[in-house]
C-alpha cells in the first residue's frame, strides 16, 4: 500500500484536533459531505485534511463502512460497474487532489499577494482571500475577491454582503464542470457560479486551470459575461484594476515568480 500523503503537502485550515472539539464525529462531515451546495473540489478537501493530520485508520473510524461508501459516492462520483473503491485507489486519489491543491494554493497566493499589495499602494480597495463568503443568491467562497473603494459597504465582518467587483476562481480538475464548458477543467467553472455571479453584478471574473495552463477572463458588459482575451504579447488589464496587468504566463511557471520581481514591474515599487 502505499505511504499517506505528507502534511506539508496541503495547508491546513483546521488541525484535526480542533475540528474534533468543534464536531467529535461523523455528524458535522456529513453534512460536509452530502449537503448539495458544496463541491466535489470542496468534499475531497477535507477528506485529504483528514487523512493528513490523521491517518486513514482514525479517519474511516468516524462513521460505518457503509456511510463512508454513501460519502466516497457522493466525493467521487459513483462507479457504473457497481464495484466498490479499493483502498489503494482511495489514496491514489485523495494525494491527487492534495497535489492539485498546492499547485492551486501557489497560484492564489502569488495573485493574492501581488494584487493585494497593488491594490492598497494604489488606495483602490481590498483584496481578500478564501476562505470569505460572498452573498449573491447563495453564498460563495471564491479563491480571491476584490472590492473596489465605492463598494466598501457591502463589506460586513464576516462576509461580502453583494457582488465584489473581481472574482478569482482557480479550479481543478473535478471542480472545471461547475464553473462552464468547452474546456475540461474549466467547464466546471464555467457553469453554475459562471450564472450566479453574472446575474449577481460580479464585475469581473476570472477562471483559471493550472492543469490545462489556460486562463479565461470575462467582464460584465450590458448585464452578461464578455470573454476578453489578452494581448498579443499574453498580457490582460482587468477593467476593475486600473493601472495593473497580468502577464498570464507567470501563472504556469515553476516556481512562481517572486512577488518583489512582480511589483517592480508593475511600477508598485
Amino acid at each position: 500500500m502505499r505511504p499517506l500523503p505528507r502534511p506539508d503537502l496541503e495547508p491546513q485550515p483546521i488541525a484535526y484536533r480542533d475540528f474534533l472539539e468543534l464536531a467529535p464525529k461523523f455528524e458535522w462531515m456529513d453534512g460536509y459531505l452530502f449537503d448539495p451546495p458544496y463541491s466535489h473540489q470542496e468534499r475531497r478537501r477535507l477528506l485529504a485534511i483528514l487523512l493528513v493530520n490523521e491517518g486513514l485508520i482514525r479517519t474511516v473510524q468516524l462513521a460505518s463502512g457503509e456511510r463512508w461508501l454513501e460519502a466516497l459516492k457522493q466525493v467521487y462520483g459513483g462507479d457504473k460497474s457497481g464495484r466498490y473503491v479499493t483502498c489503494e485507489e482511495f489514496l491514489d486519489r485523495a494525494s491527487e487532489d492534495i497535489l492539485v491543491s498546492k499547485r492551486h494554493r501557489d497560484i492564489a497566493d502569488f495573485l493574492i499577494s501581488v494584487m493585494r499589495t497593488f491594490v492598497e499602494q494604489r488606495d483602490l480597495g481590498i483584496v481578500l482571500s478564501a476562505p470569505f463568503q460572498m452573498k449573491l443568491e447563495q453564498g460563495r467562497e471564491p479563491d480571491l475577491l476584490f472590492v473596489a473603494k465605492e463598494h466598501l459597504t457591502r463589506l460586513q465582518e464576516t462576509c461580502l454582503d453583494g457582488p465584489a467587483d473581481l472574482v478569482v476562481e482557480i479550479v481543478s480538475p473535478e471542480g472545471a464542470g461547475r464553473d462552464r464548458n468547452r474546456f475540461a477543467s474549466l467547464s466546471y467553472a464555467r457553469g453554475e457560479k459562471f450564472y450566479e455571479y453574472e446575474a449577481g453584478g460580479v464585475t469581473e471574473y476570472w477562471l483559471i486551470d493550472p492543469q490545462k495552463e489556460r486562463a479565461e477572463f470575462y467582464q460584465l458588459r450590458d448585464g452578461q459575461y464578455q470573454q476578453v482575451a489578452p494581448d498579443a504579447e499574453g498580457i490582460y488589464c482587468p477593467a476593475v484594476l486600473p493601472g495593473f496587468w497580468l502577464r498570464v504566463e507567470w501563472l504556469w511557471q515553476e516556481p512562481l515568480p517572486r512577488t518583489l520581481d512582480v511589483l517592480r514591474e508593475l511600477g508598485v515599487l
